[in-house]
């Protein structure tokens, strides 16, 4: 007579190996308990359970109201970010972190106004954002590891009074919901360098020369006016970019 594993365990094990085999990134959100539900036709229960057994062998952390999430288990703790999924960059960069197990920390350097506009050369091609600019510089830290030393900035005449707010959320989504502008895309540039420890304005406390990422963009809005300039640094041991395109995209330039 076999002796067969509890049909809970043989879930979790399917979710597991598909971690493993790389098609659940860190990040990224396991089946919820109804969708392994109407996938393997089983109780609520069996569900819940195949979850937990999910997050108790360390693989996921489940947030309440959220989901069961994929945690970040590479051992140089990597973070791999999209370049070119428009939902990539509505997501926050807190909640991404939070989702792979991460405690996120934010430091304002600067919020201040500029009134002589701000331009940026992307690709060849100059964005201009004319009168009013917010100018907002934060460090943002995963476990108190500076991670990306960012500089944004933004519109005031088509977001105004923002440096009002918290701003805790994706700007994107800011800019949708708050500002109800319609997102045509964005533009972006990724570049390497490498800062020096006694360099001015390094923030990254690196002994040693450290390389980082360069990554320039720019918002734009469906009428072409530009809502946001980025210019932000990542740290080069801790991050990993990859290459988000469509079939139409590559039809739409030939």
């Amino acid at each position: 007579m076999k002796n067969s594993s509890p049909k809970y365990i043989e879930i979790s094990k399917a979710i597991i190996a598909k971690i493993e085999a790389g098609e659940l990134l860190p990040g990224d959100k396991v089946p919820s308990e109804n969708e392994l539900i109407n996938m393997y036709k089983i109780s609520n229960t069996t569900a819940r359970k195949s979850l937990l057994e999910v997050e108790l062998q360390g693989w996921a952390n489940r947030i309440k109201g959220k989901g069961t999430f994929v945690l970040n288990r590479s051992e140089d703790k990597h973070l791999t970010r999209i370049l070119g999924s428009f939902h990539a960059i509505k997501e926050s960069f807190s909640d991404n972190l939070v989702k792979e197990g991460f405690t996120p920390k934010n430091v304002t350097l600067e919020k201040t106004i500029i009134d002589s506009g701000i331009s940026i050369n992307i690709n060849g091609k100059n964005y201009i954002i004319e009168g009013n600019v917010l100018k907002i510089r934060r460090l943002r830290y995963a476990d108190e590891l500076l991670l990306k030393d960012e500089t944004r900035y933004v519109s005031m005449a088509l977001c105004p009074k923002m440096n009002m707010m918290e701003l805790n959320q994706a700007f994107l989504k800011i800019y949708e919901d708050k500002y109800h502008l319609k997102l045509d895309s964005v533009q972006r540039t990724l570049s390497t360098t490498v800062t020096y420890p006694e360099e001015e304005n390094n923030y990254f406390e690196n002994n040693l020369p450290l390389s980082v990422f360069i990554l320039d963009s720019a918002v734009i809005c469906e009428n072409q006016k530009v809502v946001e300039i980025e210019h932000s640094l990542y740290r080069g041991d801790k991050y990993k970019f990859s290459i988000h395109t469509k079939p139409q995209l590559i039809s739409e330039k030939k």
